[in-house]
């Protein structure tokens, strides 16, 4: 408008500034949540990761038809769902996510002592007989007589022949590596003494897997290793139908399974925290 005294019609602009802008702004909550969202994604994966097969596969058909997959399973039993209506996903429990762990170990480690006996030439003309086996109570090795029965000890006698303890030093060499406790057992067959003898088959399997015990000593297993050593005489025969045969004349070495885990829910942290404890414990401990 005109001003009073007739000069020039001043004009007045006025702009309203809108709040939200630098720090106050939302911007960086976006990026935030998608930070959480990708962390979420990946401890869903490696939640997954510790399933057993069968889950996977289950998770794996219901996010590739989730309708098609629901009904398949409408009045039976699978992983995700039972009847009409969802259900919790069954997780491992802990034991079995460590015992996994224990037993591609073990493998690996039968593997390797397989591998380091077959290349011996020494062993071979020998042909010592060393059995390796992973079963339900943990990973075994045997050394069993074979043949006329006096590859490792002198008949009767805890004299040890030059085969048992270059089979005993390979062996320990790769036990060394691993920190978990090992048990030493000697068995005899059922042939007995004279029966005046104060000497039996107790004190024969004794001061075999006394004898075994000393040499593992050399080869840099600890005496905190070893858990126990056993004597079974002829108590525990491998051959039962044939009582005097020479393989049921054995030393025997155990690597027992973990027994003291606790059962737990499956939870990511429970999981990651026991699988933590078995690598502490030496049972992820490989040679690079």
């Amino acid at each position: 408008m005109a001003s009073p005294r007739g000069g020039k019609k001043i004009i007045i602009v006025k702009k309203k500034i809108s709040g939200g802008g630098g720090h106050h702004g939302g911007s960086w909550k976006v990026a935030y949540a998608d930070f959480v969202t990708a962390m979420m994604a990946f401890f869903m994966v490696m939640w997954i990761l510790g399933m057993d097969d069968k889950t996977k596969m289950a998770i794996e058909g219901y996010f590739s038809n989730p309708v098609g997959y629901k009904k398949g399973y409408g009045s039976g039993s699978s992983a995700l769902f039972a009847g009409s209506s969802p259900t919790t996903i069954q997780r491992p429990s802990l034991k079995t996510v460590v015992r996994t762990q224990e037993t591609r170990t073990f493998e690996e480690l039968r593997a390797r002592i397989e591998t380091k006996l077959q290349a011996n030439d020494s062993l071979k003309a020998l042909k010592a007989l060393v059995e390796i086996t992973v079963t339900n109570d943990g990973l075994r090795i045997e050394l069993i007589e074979s043949g006329e029965g006096d590859q490792y000890f002198t008949l009767g006698s805890a004299t040890m022949k030059p085969a048992t303890a270059l089979v005993l030093q390979v062996i320990g060499s790769e036990l060394a590596l691993l920190q978990n406790p090992i048990i030493l057992e000697g068995h005899t067959d059922a042939a007995k003494f004279d029966p005046n003898a104060t000497y039996t088959n107790w004190e024969l399997s004794s001061d075999r897997a006394n004898a075994a015990r000393r040499v593992f000593m050399g080869t840099g297993i600890g005496d905190g290793r070893l858990a126990e050593v056993r004597a079974y005489a002829d108590t525990k025969l491998r051959v039962p139908t044939n009582p005097t045969a020479a393989a049921n004349r054995r030393i025997s070495i155990m690597l027992p399974f973990s027994q003291n885990v606790p059962d737990g829910d499956g939870t990511a942290e429970g999981v990651a925290n026991v699988v933590k404890d078995s690598i502490l414990k030496g049972f992820t401990n490989k040679p690079k």
